[in-house]
């Protein structure tokens, strides 16, 4: 049975938006600050920094009950053994990403559209990320 998980102060780290500071540092702040999830996300460092980053971050968040999510990357997050994943539409197969994770991680996938919601609708996702839904410069490649 999936871990019961808190949504409401999500945080998504970036480490071209954290402007030089450690993502451990971050992270440490942002738990004194009140966050209930946190999903790691890299998407220039090597598979291997990846892993020993989330491992990094791993006893912090769990200290407190936090739930440690990877961005995009499954092996990533079966290799550190994290809560689970986060992918969007061009990763990884939804039921794939199960399948190789299991009925215990938490999983949330990225929808853009009306008709992605809908077809998300038939999946045991624990939450659905929506958006942007306006222009951004951190997500250029939104639909």
């Amino acid at each position: 049975m999936r871990p019961h998980a808190d949504w409401s102060l999500y945080l998504v780290t970036d480490r071209p938006l954290s402007l030089g500071r450690p993502i451990e540092a971050i992270v440490r702040a942002a738990v004194e600050g009140g966050v209930t999830a946190v999903q790691l996300r890299e998407k220039e460092c090597s598979t291997r920094d990846f892993i020993a980053l989330a491992r990094t971050l791993q006893p912090i968040l769990a200290a407190h009950g936090i739930p440690l999510l990877i961005n995009d990357r499954v092996d990533v997050a079966l290799a550190c053994g994290a809560d689970g994943v986060h992918i969007g539409q061009s990763d990884m197969e939804y039921r794939d990403a199960r399948r190789l994770l299991g009925d215990d991680a938490l999983i949330g996938l990225s929808v853009e559209t009306p008709a992605q919601a809908a077809a998300a609708e038939a999946l045991d996702c624990d939450y659905l990320g929506v958006g942007p839904i306006f222009p951004t410069a951190t997500k250029a490649d939104a639909a």
